[in-house]
């Protein structure tokens, strides 16, 4: 019997990797799990397209927003595991679930790193309008009042939601979180004055700061983007010791069997090796990341222990 058990699992992890060589041999599908114009879908686009290329299939970016991205990442962790139903994962769903204490699905053991596609900063901005020229003016705004100033977010438990708490603990000051379907709505309500300020993923910031939509005052983190350079750290602005780098990484069913997983996986270092995309991606503020799936699976925990003091702190809890 322990024979052809043997024999059975030799076979099977045959089968797998003869698959895995030939995936794929139909369109792929990578779910964004928040609303189109944020950072994640435009990194999910980007890597799609060059994923397409190398594969010879159609890659199909499709959006699906609601709950801190929860929805779609629930959606894909329930999918079959043979790799054509991909997430574009977020520092929220990965490393602050914590803050959903009700979840139905669990993120770290239904869904399974890919890689790390790359790390970039947020984007202390504000409404124009908001008499806050730099970030001195706009914590001395937020001590004269406490919870009078709203900012918005691409959700509970994003990135730009946890980068404002995290704020707000090292400021010990008072603003009103507003969690939005995606971060491109928020930058809507941003942009008409509902909300006066964000703490935005970097990539989505020049175009509307070079418009005059909303004025940047730092970015969160430890050094200046090269993709703005004109804009001081928080550390440089007033607020020493406050870094909060986001990050956006490709995740699969936890279902998928490790060698085509190992195959998602070389395949997109592959391609965020490439020197144009490298510089695509610099251009946005993005720095490629690309790590094994021991890498990714590493990373993922680290941050998680990392944001879940934040949520401690914080007292974050939703149902």
């Amino acid at each position: 019997m322990l024979r052809h058990i043997l024999a059975a699992s030799v076979a099977a992890c045959l089968s797998w990797s003869a698959q895995a060589q030939n995936f794929p041999t139909r369109p792929v599908r990578i779910v964004v799990p928040l609303a189109p114009g944020g950072s994640a879908d435009v990194l999910a686009r980007i890597v799609g397209e060059q994923l397409g290329t190398r594969w010879g299939q159609p890659v199909v970016v499709e959006n699906r927003p609601g709950a801190g991205g929860n929805i779609g990442a629930e959606a894909v962790a329930r999918s079959p595991g043979d790799g054509y139903t991909l997430l574009l994962g977020t520092l929220g769903i990965h490393a602050a679930s914590a803050i959903y204490p009700r979840l139905s699905y669990d993120p770290a053991r239904e869904l399974a790193p890919v890689t790390v596609l790359g790390e970039l900063p947020n984007v202390i901005i504000v409404n124009p309008s908001l008499p806050a020229r730099n970030l001195r003016e706009l914590l001395e705004l937020a001590r004269a009042r406490p919870g009078a100033l709203s900012f918005g977010s691409a959700g509970n438990g994003s990135s730009t939601h946890l980068a404002g708490e995290a704020f707000l603990l090292a400021a010990r000051v008072q603003i009103a979180h507003v969690p939005y379907r995606g971060s491109g709505p928020a930058l809507n309500d941003l942009v008409a004055g509902n909300i006066q300020v964000m703490f935005e993923n970097l990539p989505t910031v020049p175009p509307l700061a070079q418009a005059g939509s909303v004025r940047p005052l730092a970015v969160t983190s430890g050094h200046r983007s090269p993709a703005m350079p004109d804009v001081p750290t928080a550390e440089e602005a007033g607020l020493p010791g406050y870094v909060a780098t986001a990050w956006l990484a490709l995740a699969a069913p936890a279902s998928v069997p490790a060698p085509l997983l190992e195959r998602l996986n070389a395949d997109t270092r592959a391609v965020l090796a490439e020197p144009a995309l490298r510089e695509r991606l610099a251009g946005l503020g993005i720095t490629p990341v690309g790590g094994t799936v021991a890498e990714s699976r590493a990373f993922f925990a680290s941050e998680t222990e990392k944001w879940n003091r934040v949520i401690q702190a914080a007292g974050i809890r939703l149902n």
